[in-house]
């Protein structure tokens, strides 16, 4: 078996929709899918393969780039008729703000900067909504809750967002495949490598 771990948005919205082609090229590989804000310790074995959104600082682990993954604010075309759409940062003390929030590392909480943007850190802007899952933050969106940052990997084509201030610099996340030094000979690791990193070269977000 291979057990792979990597955040809830990344597994739900790319990577399991992939695990299927693999399945059928390595049929006798089982595979178990963590899903995770939580990065487990590869080490102690709590899984064999981790693709993080952040560069790994422990030396004994071996660790590929893979892509970058850009963020971007959006909200529902609904939305936007109801309350219009903000033209420059100080817009969006006029907006209501959903956050990424939970007890997620810091890392991740901090692409979801809208509270702060375009001014002084010590006095945010209220959220209106927080919520600890990325694919419910996008469901609210879509259904005009209000506006937030999301992965560009999750917003597909024909589901209503808009991509809003795209004049301003946005966050943005480096993903790296991580396993063991000790697990760099297996083979189910190695075919898994060969094929994420294939994936990977597709990357258009």
């Amino acid at each position: 078996s291979l057990r792979i771990t990597t955040a809830p948005g990344l597994g739900t919205h790319w990577l399991t929709p992939r695990l299927g082609e693999f399945m059928d090229l390595y049929p006798d590989i089982r595979i178990e899918l963590i899903l995770t804000d939580e990065e487990l310790d590869l080490s102690m074995r709590e899984a064999d393969v981790a693709i993080r959104l952040r560069q790994p600082v422990q030396g004994d682990l071996i660790q590929r780039r893979l892509f970058t993954v850009h963020f971007h604010a959006y909200a529902s075309t609904e939305y936007l008729k109801r309350f219009g759409q903000p033209e420059r940062l100080p817009d969006l003390d006029n907006h209501r703000i959903l956050s990424f929030g939970g007890s997620a590392p810091h890392y991740l909480l901090a692409v979801h900067w809208l509270a702060t943007a375009g001014r002084d850190a010590k006095d945010p802007r209220s959220y209106h909504l927080m919520v600890n899952n990325l694919t419910s933050l996008k469901k609210a969106v879509e259904k005009g809750a209000g506006l937030a940052v999301l992965p560009d990997f999750i917003v597909e084509p024909g589901q209503g967002l808009v991509q809003l201030l795209t004049d301003v610099d946005m966050p943005s996340l480096e993903s790296y495949l991580v396993f063991p030094e000790e697990m760099k000979n297996v083979a189910r690791v190695q075919v898994f490598r060969d094929f994420l990193i294939s994936k990977a070269q597709r990357w258009t977000y």
